[in-house]
């Protein structure tokens, strides 16, 4: 079970830059692009267990020093970008957390094989049919 947003706090670091798009007259002022930046090796609320997920399923988002980057320019917002940025951060670890269902092998029914061998045949003699008598 992952913890809440809250317990990862202490450990993120947040680095503002201007954005790009819309803004109008104060995009060129403003740094409105959030950049969120979380040290994934050195954390606390992570279990050793966790972290080697994350690792294997986000290893090329992590930077050389080992910090996961999220960013988000798309609200003009400072605070809202913060927010988004947060949101993904969370939703990508969850996602990394998550294992897939294992895939039962199933086979087709009786039924099902009978009808494939009896269109197969039927096909096959439509075929034979439209061949020239020597």
């Amino acid at each position: 079970m992952l913890a809440p947003v809250a317990a990862f706090l202490p450990e993120i670091t947040f680095q503002t830059s201007r954005a790009s798009g819309p803004g109008g007259q104060s995009v060129n002022k403003v740094e409105s692009r959030v950049e969120l930046r979380f040290p994934l090796r050195e954390s606390q609320v992570l279990t050793d267990s966790q972290k080697v997920l994350i690792l294997e399923k986000l290893g090329n988002r992590l930077t050389a020093e080992g910090l996961l980057l999220v960013t988000s320019q798309t609200d003009r917002s400072q605070v809202r970008n913060k927010e988004i940025a947060l949101a993904r951060f969370y939703e990508l670890l969850q996602k990394s957390l998550r294992r897939p269902k294992p895939r039962k092998a199933t086979k087709p029914s009786k039924a099902a094989v009978r009808k494939r061998l009896e269109s197969k045949k039927i096909q096959g003699e439509k075929k034979a049919s439209r061949r020239k008598l020597e």
